[in-house]
């Protein structure tokens, strides 16, 4: 901590008597500190000594970060040599913040804004805070997760992502891909995953920024960049996707079904500006409305007996043995498997606003087959303050893990199966990233 006292004149004239202001600046809240010196044009090195700059992190209103200088004036080489000296120590002292970054940005995302908001807005931060980065520009969809694949980890406190919902998710993904390698865990299929060796920190630079919404409140490349700098660590849950045979991802949310259609949809439009696409793709699904015919197999996530109370009367249904599985069988509009809440701007309270960031559970939203009206009402409470599942066609349940099984139509009604592809595979929406699969799909 460190105290200080500021001597202003009373009047205009500094002649006059002096009042003292004093201001305490805690060390946990600085994250760099350099000598001030006065430079003319193009001088780079040297330059008159005016003293030391202290950069802190201040809170802002709604969840918001920014940097503040604060400048001591000094004109003595010793004294301001030795603060700085001992300032440094200081800072070096916070083991927990990063010394050495690799930092993925993904040109592409939203409106190609991921790289002017790297290096306007999130570099300089890196530089002052003396963090040294090693920067790949993704140039093709699965480039980070072949760089994670071969790069040397142990080198870098952390791994960086500049982009959008899908970016990060490639990254995680990645992260823990290379996690199970490393500890000789066969990739074909994971039952107890190892952990991320490197934590993972996300920069908003994409569409909905799901994410980055649900970790810090907010959409805001500043935020998100002293967090990083100031070493805040908020421990994720996240899902593994398999089917029976094999792994196929990491990752923190899927939908099937309508969320699911308009992914794929979207996708093969993909010539359109992507606002337009996604649009069009939300409206001709919604046009369009049908059910999908599966079968949900669910384990619950057992509740302790005097959390009964609580209002929940789909999980007040399911008390019973851990290992109890329970299922559901009939057509559904749409199901929802989030290990996380999901804020967005679209849904403030978030998709998933009943589970948490760290709690080992999942969210199972069902939506039952139902009018499009009805339908409509209830994705237009997401935007509001109104509970979206409050809809006798929704159910929602907390669980540990999740099978969802599809039923295949045959004979006079196998036109109806307008999700299938060419292959028979069906469409999941995995954190905002389209994969095709036929058979079933298994969230633990």
């Amino acid at each position: 901590m460190l105290f200080f006292l500021f001597f202003f004149p009373l009047t205009g004239d500094s002649s006059v008597a002096l009042q003292a202001q004093e201001e305490i600046i805690e060390m946990k809240d600085v994250f760099a500190v350099k000598l001030k010196r006065r430079r003319f044009a193009g001088q780079k090195k040297g330059g008159t000594l005016l003293g030391i700059t202290i950069f802190k992190c201040l809170n802002k209103e709604e969840n918001k970060l920014t940097d503040c200088a604060i400048h001591l004036n000094n004109l003595s080489e010793d004294h301001c040599q030795s603060w700085f000296r001992h300032l440094k120590e200081i800072l070096n002292g916070f083991q927990n913040r990063p010394k050495s970054l690799k930092v993925f940005v993904n040109p592409s995302s939203h409106k190609r804004e991921a790289t002017n908001i790297y290096y306007e807005k999130v570099a300089p931060l890196f530089k002052l805070a003396d963090i040294k980065t090693d920067v790949t520009v993704t140039e093709y969809e699965g480039h980070a997760l072949s760089v994670i694949k071969e790069c040397d980890l142990q080198a870098f406190d952390g791994v960086v992502c500049v982009g959008g919902d899908g970016s990060v998710s490639e990254v995680a993904h990645g992260l823990l891909l290379r996690a199970q390698i490393d500890a000789g865990i066969d990739t074909e299929y994971v039952s107890k995953p190892a952990r991320a060796s490197v934590p993972l920190g996300v920069i908003p630079a994409g569409t909905t920024n799901i994410l980055a919404h649900t970790l810090y409140g907010i959409k805001h490349a500043v935020t998100a960049t002293l967090h990083i700098v100031m070493g805040h660590v908020q421990a994720v849950d996240v899902c593994t996707f398999s089917t029976p045979s094999k792994l196929l991802r990491f990752g923190f949310s899927a939908m099937f079904g309508f969320g699911a259609r308009t992914l794929a949809l979207a996708e093969k439009h993909r010539w359109m500006p992507s606002s337009q696409r996604k649009d069009f793709a939300f409206i001709k699904t919604l046009a369009d409305l049908k059910p999908e015919e599966c079968e949900l197999s669910f384990l619950p996530l057992q509740i302790l007996e005097e959390d009964t109370h609580e209002k929940d009367r789909i999980t007040l249904l399911y008390l019973g043995s851990k290992d109890q599985w329970q299922k559901i069988q009939g057509h559904f509009l749409n199901v929802s498997i989030m290990a996380i809440p999901c804020l967005c701007s679209m849904a403030p309270r978030g998709l998933a606003p009943n589970t948490r960031l760290n709690n080992g559970s999942m969210a199972l939203i069902v939506v039952q087959n139902t009018s499009r009206t009805e339908f409509i009402k209830h994705l237009k409470r997401y935007s509001s303050a109104r509970n979206q599942f409050n809809f006798p066609f929704v159910e929602t349940y907390t669980v540990r893990e999740v099978k969802v099984q599809p039923r295949f139509k045959s004979g006079p009604d196998a036109k109806e199966n307008t999700c299938l592809n060419a292959e028979g595979n069906y469409p999941w929406n995995i954190d905002g990233d389209l994969m095709k699969e036929a058979s079933e799909v298994h969230v633990r």
